[in-house]
């Protein structure tokens, strides 16, 4: 089986539910975005969600990606930088049960967290994120080594902040022969980079992962013709619509892929946990639609719990789902 390696912020998710937007009006954040915080205004909503009673799950964009790929059997690797304190060490024993084989740097700041509101009715996520340690990952920390034997390269947006570290790092992965995929992260992140990512979808990535709102903020256009604007700049070109579902094209075919059935709680990880479904089925070889329809089906399972990790019942479940699909599309390419 194919490899992957992935880099990102690396992030202990603080989840917390909430019953109305109060909290968020009180930190002045505006509902579904992605907001960076500095260490005091960070503290601040940390010691007001202790006592509502929250959740702590390692992860960060790419590491939510990469341990799902890691679960689907694919050898899988990470590249982050964590603080020398309690919540790096929950971070890389987390990646260590699931083995990944982690490159974790220690940075001189404290871990990065991100806390996530989930809000009602629709299980809307807004993230108030201190970046801590993981935002003293720099060029210099990366070597040709560590991308060297990796089939695929999957990073994700959120690192844009360090322009001169993602182009190090896709060109390292480039001069591994590596696949190089790239997720967008969030449509505030695409709006502020717009021409760096333009630049580096255009030289470097091959597959290219949005939802419509950060499709719209790179193309300015709506979710299909950002499709196909977007595949004429790599590709695969990955469009996410939600509870809608998600399109896929490359140069030559189109697909609406249906979302899986769900009864959802929370969206967190619903995107990066398809990109991993994605790239799973795309390094068995599998047709572009039935990527999709992989991706969508573990998405599906992620959105049925609260944070990032899917229990054990559902993966067993996405996995017989998945292993169904696999068999039902080598049948039909047997006729």
């Amino acid at each position: 089986m194919k490899s992957i390696l992935g880099m990102g912020n690396a992030l202990t998710d603080i989840l917390a539910v909430l019953q109305d937007d109060a909290l968020l009006r009180q930190f002045h954040l505006p509902k579904g975005s992605m907001q960076h915080v500095d260490m005091q205004t960070g503290d601040r909503i940390w010691q007001t969600l202790k006592p509502m009673g929250v959740q702590y799950v390692a992860g960060g964009s790419a590491a939510n990606t990469i341990t799902c790929t890691a679960i689907f059997g694919m050898e899988s690797g990470f590249i982050g930088k964590i603080g020398d304190d309690d919540l790096g060490h929950l971070y890389k024993s987390d990646q260590e049960q699931y083995g990944i084989r982690s490159t974790l740097l220690k940075g001189s700041n404290s871990s990065g967290r991100a806390m996530v509101f989930i809000t009602a009715p629709n299980a809307e996520r807004t993230f108030a994120v201190y970046l801590g340690a993981a935002l003293e990952l720099v060029p210099e920390d990366l070597k040709p080594e560590y991308f060297e034997g990796y089939d695929y390269f999957h990073i994700e947006g959120y690192l844009v902040q360090n322009q001169n570290l993602v182009r190090k790092a896709v060109e390292y992965a480039r001069a591994a022969g590596c696949i190089i995929s790239l997720d967008m992260a969030s449509y505030n992140v695409v709006e502020s980079n717009e021409a760096f990512l333009h630049d580096i979808v255009d030289h470097y990535v091959d597959i290219v992962f949005a939802n419509e709102s950060e499709a719209r903020a790179f193309t300015g256009m709506e979710p299909r013709e950002a499709l196909d604007e977007i595949a004429r700049h790599c590709s695969i070109a990955v469009v996410k619509v939600g509870k809608d579902g998600s399109m896929v094209r490359d140069a030559s075919e189109y697909h609406y892929i249906e979302a899986w059935p769900a009864a959802t709680v929370d969206a967190t990880g619903a995107g990066d946990t398809y990109a991993a479904g994605f790239l799973y089925a795309h390094s068995l070889g599998l047709p572009l639609k039935v990527c999709g329809e992989v991706g969508s089906i573990i998405a599906a399972k992620v959105v049925e719990v609260i944070g990032t990790k899917i229990d054990i019942p559902r993966w067993k479940d996405a996995k017989n789902e998945i292993r169904s699909l696999i068999a039902d599309c080598q049948s039909k390419t047997e006729k």
